[in-house]
């Protein structure tokens, strides 16, 4: 008997019989990026079988690395940061105790969009939703006791990433760390919030040309360094689909790849020093194959569309977050549930790093026990599930391998699309990507409040509670403790030297030359954030958005 044959006898003689005693659960059984799902997968749906592959070969569907978990577990960082630099470094020193492996910034809204806490425009925001981050002076004690030449550290910055990154490396250099040694990664990915996020603060042209600086600046200086991460998590915090979240981030990147290569850049000089960042969300097994098909696209692509010719230009490094979009205020404990199946999903794709989501992120600022909790739950899984003992154990599976296929040629398509529109910033400035995800986000709400897609606690199996979690505030005295701390830098710094270098600034700004060896001394002479993104705001100006309609 044939496949075919089999196939159809197994539908006749089993399913149907069960079908017509019970109604279906659903009318129609798609993933939530409208891919869909076979009753049963079966080889004829595998196309792409011939690219599977071995792990650390092209085209890396398998993983990066030959030999992935097995000799090194995935980074596991926590993306931390409140308050003041001081209490922040406290969070991260009890999360280096407790056994994560990497730092993860998360900076207030005035440092992301370049302002300092005593700005006007920074008032009510300082400390909120991240660190306050004005001056070298900061970042200092944001690291004080952590060797920076042991930790590797992410920071998600973007418009103002080059100042950060120089902090940063000041920094290591008070700590007698050489500059080749740090390791770490910038955000640095000014597209995605044009299109999603809207922490931007310059034009196109210059937030490219700062990129494309910071690219020229790490291969010599910093080569441990990844200079950016690529990111789709936000693109799909914002509601897009997986397969948008993938073709809109790898579009975003062949954008990044061609300025760099416009400015002079070979494509093997800065490509291996790319980084990506995704998010994971709750169907486990579309989540799972849109790793895999990122890797496998975005290897074609530097490979037959760049000419890239050192494999490492090939691969497709990525870390991953839960989705803070999918936790519910309702039934807090639930979200533990939904971020284990995300982190699983996240390492059975082969993410190179990870930050697991607390519970109680969708009602306050983490507590040191929920940040714990979400940490113990990838030590469980790196420790006692055995998943990475075999690498890529989902390898093979038909329908992992046929949601893998499917992902990629609907991705294609998307950023053929992109192309025909002129790129990807072409394709933002017309409001493409944007359109897209608000749709996909509508049909999702719209699904939500019409019950054909249940959240537990939320519009299905809800419980009435009280809420007896603990709570973490943000003490409002910081504002004013960081506005005090200014002041006196700015009464005991030396002002002459500092206004020579904003003069300094300004004119490279209206030049050509690379900004970071400058942006370094001028932080290391106490110039603060605000005051260097005001002189280039000055220079630049400010982006502003196109209307559509």
């Amino acid at each position: 008997m044939s496949l075919d044959e089999a196939k159809k006898h197994w539908e006749e003689q089993t399913v149907q019989p069960v079908l017509n005693k019970f109604k279906e659960r659903k009318a129609e059984f798609t993933s939530p990026s409208g891919i869909p799902l076979p009753r049963v997968a079966t080889p004829q749906e595998m196309d792409y079988m011939e690219q599977l592959g071995f792990p650390g070969e092209y085209p890396f569907t398998r993983g990066v690395q030959p030999t992935m978990y097995r000799s090194r577990f995935w980074t596991m960082r926590q993306y931390a940061g409140f308050a003041s630099a001081e209490e922040s470094n406290k969070r991260y020193r009890y999360l280096l105790d407790q056994g994560q492996t990497g730092l993860s910034v998360a900076f207030d809204l005035p440092t992301q969009i370049g302002y300092d806490a005593d700005d006007p425009m920074s008032m009510g925001e300082v400390g909120k939703v991240g660190v306050s981050i004005s001056s070298l002076r900061d970042m200092e004690t944001l690291f004080n006791q952590i060797p920076l030449e042991k930790v590797s550290t992410s920071m998600t910055i973007n418009a103002p990433a080059a100042v950060l990154l120089a902090m940063y490396i000041a920094v290591g250099k008070k700590q007698g760390v050489a500059t080749k040694d740090l390791r770490g990664t910038i955000q640095n990915d000014i597209l995605k919030e044009y299109v999603a996020r809207g922490t931007y603060i310059f034009p196109p042209a210059p937030s490219l040309r700062l990129i494309t600086d910071i690219f020229k600046f790490c291969q010599k200086e910093v080569p441990n360094w990844n200079t950016i991460s690529i990111s789709g998590y936000h693109i799909r915090e914002a509601g897009s689909t997986a397969v948008q979240e993938v073709a809109f981030t790898l579009a975003d990147a062949i954008a990044y790849a061609q300025a760099a290569i416009d400015a002079g850049l070979k494509v093997d000089d800065f490509a291996s020093q790319l980084s990506f960042f995704f998010a994971a969300h709750n169907d486990f097994l579309e989540e799972i194959a849109k790793f895999r098909a990122a890797r496998r696209l975005w290897a074609q692509i530097m490979r037959e569309r760049f000419g890239a010719k050192d494999p490492k230009s090939w691969m497709l490094r990525f870390h991953t977050q839960t989705g803070g979009s999918t936790l519910t205020a309702q039934q807090p404990e639930n979200n533990i549930v939904r971020v284990a199946i995300q982190a699983l999903a996240a390492v059975l794709g082969g993410t190179q790093s990870l930050h697991t989501n607390s519970m109680d992120e969708a009602l306050w600022l983490p507590t040191e026990k929920s940040v714990r909790t979400a940490l113990r739950t990838q030590q469980i899984i790196a420790y006692e599930s055995g998943v990475g003992d075999t690498i890529d154990p989902m390898g093979g599976s038909y329908v992992i391998e046929y949601l893998t296929d499917e992902i990629c040629k609907r991705a294609m398509d998307y950023i053929k699309k992109i192309d025909d529109l002129g790129g990807a910033l072409a394709a933002i400035e017309k409001g493409f990507m944007q359109n897209e995800i608000q749709d996909s986000a509508y049909r999702f709400q719209k699904d939500v409040e019409n019950k054909t897609q249940l959240v537990v606690g939320v519009n299905a199996f809800q419980a009435e509670e009280k809420m007896e979690l603990e709570r973490l505030r943000v003490n409002p005295a910081i504002e004013q403790e960081q506005r005090t701390r200014l002041a006196s830098l700015r009464q005991n710094r030396d002002n002459q030297k500092v206004n020579e270098l904003l003069a300094t600034l300004e004119n490279a700004a209206r030049g050509s030359e690379n900004l970071m060896p400058l942006l370094v001394t001028c932080v290391e002479n106490d110039m603060t954030l605000g005051e260097v993104c005001g002189v280039l705001r000055k220079v630049w100006g400010e982006y502003q958005p196109p209307i559509w309609g």
